[in-house]
């Protein structure tokens, strides 16, 4: 993975200098909450219901052991013993002291993290494919070019200020695990007629309050045209978005307006006026980065692998875990490891101190000291050797890490909620909690096969309420809290927004809903293998809509 150069080190020690003294300035009267606001938001520090946050950046979700456990250590020391991992592949802290944020800072910039630019209306953290350089079905790992749009975009002087906040990510496979299609700016690494490797290049996805699909607005962009055409795009938007008003400022807004054609045409005439002007992506470039992220030596392993295979023979909870949590890797004999953070009946996306160390040391030992994070809030050992999942399953299940419900209806995204956030209009994790409740039973969740739910608790969507298979989102209506459902909606390569099936659902009475929903579509898939998604593709909104509400 990427390490600090000189300028890294000496820009991130400044960074904490200066942040220090401003936290000193408004605890010492001044600096007012006014003043102070977007020099907190320029380091992810943010003002929630009850406490501070402050929110990490992982860099297209990958950490080292090491960087993992300075993670622990922050949440032990200076908040309440957890962290909330979340859908951008970074982590939270929802308790720190504003007092204590310089000193976390501090501590973070020991292990090479930070959290500048994540949060403020700049080009936000770059995500990535959580299985990314270890897929099977993969071209090439996309996270070398993650890291070269971050070092470019990170304060860079004019996409600082941008209409609004700008999200971006990549994938390396043609299975989407990114969700690049509900970005503002979505790249996928492709293979040319000719055999060359460059990028599709999708503008004009997201989510919140006008959800929209981006646009494919390039088939093919050859590698070293990548920071060049990424520019023209944010020419564009820097110069076109709407700043009248923040909930028509995003990019999906000016794509909509212009039309995706007008949109492309735009971006083609920005990027040959000035592609001269602007670094181009030599490949020696593209080599020096990648040699950050080269895989590590594995040994040798034999494809079959007898003493797995019996334990699963006997032990149905191990079975589980190796059928949903454990994905094809690209080396013989390894096999890349998720570790669920959606226990039964626990919150979705959080890790106590004990058990991010925990990941530590079995990042150490089994996974050649690498973490990833995923989009949907669970971790991943990406370089275990298949021989060693026994051994590994044991110790995840003895600290609450081993549920085998990776894609299950209990595999749970949700934002935190009226718990936490000054945003929300409803609460996610209850609902979350209790729906994980009602489906845990390992047989039934089996049964029912891959099915992704998403809650957010308000129309920000920071659940990705809507491209969940089944998506509930939090509403405030005449003092109650009120669930409204959808279906249908995925954030993969068919990437699709959930229908709202009708009047929303009270506390209790959404998960009844939900449950109606599971069981209409058990009754009616055309046979076990048949997925929700693609049941629902099938036979559309109306009988759920009629076992929902009696009417078609």
């Amino acid at each position: 993975m990427y390490r600090y150069d000189e300028f890294d080190a000496v820009f991130v020690k400044n960074r904490v200098a200066q942040f220090r003294d401003q936290v000193e300035r408004r605890l010492g009267g001044l600096l007012a909450e006014e003043e102070f606001r977007p020099l907190r938001l320029m380091n992810g520090v943010y003002l929630q219901l009850h406490a501070y946050m402050l929110r990490i950046a992982i860099p297209y979700g990958t950490l080292s052991s090491r960087q993992m456990r300075k993670l622990a250590h922050i949440a032990r020391v200076y908040d309440r013993g957890y962290g909330h991992f979340t859908t951008r592949q970074n982590l939270q802290f929802n308790w720190p002291a504003l007092k204590d944020c310089p000193s976390i800072m501090a501590e973070l910039a020991s292990v090479e993290m930070h959290a500048i630019q994540t949060s403020g209306n700049c080009i936000r953290n770059v995500t990535a494919d959580h299985f990314a350089g270890v897929a099977a079905d993969e071209i090439e790992d996309p996270r070398p070019y993650a890291e070269i749009l971050r070092q470019w975009s990170s304060l860079h002087p004019e996409f600082s200020f941008l209409p609004r906040k700008f999200k971006l990510a990549v994938t390396g496979a043609a299975q989407d695990r990114a969700a690049i299609m509900v970005h503002d700016i979505g790249l996928q690494l492709v293979r040319n007629d000719a055999g060359e490797v460059g990028f599709a290049v999708f503008v004009g996805g997201g989510q919140g309050r006008t959800p929209m699909v981006a646009y494919k607005i390039r088939e093919f962009l050859p590698k070293a045209e990548l920071l060049a055409y990424i520019d023209a795009i944010l020419r564009v938007y820097n110069l076109e978005g709407r700043r009248d008003n923040k909930f028509k400022a995003r990019i999906k807004i000016l794509v909509h307006e212009k039309g995706a054609e007008a949109m492309s045409a735009a971006v083609e005439a920005e990027y040959a006026a000035h592609r001269a002007e602007v670094l181009s992506l030599p490949q020696s470039e593209i080599d020096r980065i990648a040699a950050y992220f080269r895989a590590p030596a594995l040994p040798a392993r034999a494809a079959a692998t007898p003493a797995c295979d019996a334990r699963a023979a006997i032990d149905s909870a191990f079975a589980g875990f190796l059928a949903r949590n454990v994905a094809a890797h690209k080396v013989q004999g390894y096999g890349i490891v998720t570790i669920s953070l959606k226990p039964i009946g626990g919150i979705p996306g959080d890790a106590t101190a004990a058990q991010m160390e925990l990941v530590a040391d079995l990042a150490e030992r089994y996974s050649s000291s690498e973490i990833r994070v995923s989009h949907e809030q669970n971790l991943v050992l990406p370089y275990v050797a298949r021989e060693d999942l026994p051994a590994l399953y044991d110790e995840l299940a003895a600290a609450g890490l081993g549920t085998g419900n990776a894609g299950l209806v209990t595999d749970i995204i949700a934002c935190p909620g009226l718990d936490y956030c000054s945003l929300a209009t409803a609460r996610s994790i209850p609902i979350a909690q209790k729906i994980s409740e009602r489906f845990g039973a390992t047989p039934r969740a089996q049964a029912i096969g891959d099915l992704k739910i998403k809650i957010s608790g308000c129309i920000n969507a920071c659940g990705h309420h809507h491209v969940g298979h089944i998506g509930i989102l939090g509403l405030e209506r005449k003092g109650e809290e009120t669930y409204q459902l959808t279906l249908g909606g995925t954030g993969d390569e068919t990437c699709s927004l959930g229908d709202i099936t009708g009047p929303g659902f009270g506390g209790d009475a959404i998960i009844d809903a939900v449950e109606t929903v599971v069981e209409t579509y058990m009754k009616l898939r055309t046979d076990a293998a048949e997925p929700f998604l693609a049941a629902y593709r099938r036979i559309g909104m109306a009988p759920f809509k009629e076992a929902l509400y009696g009417t078609p």
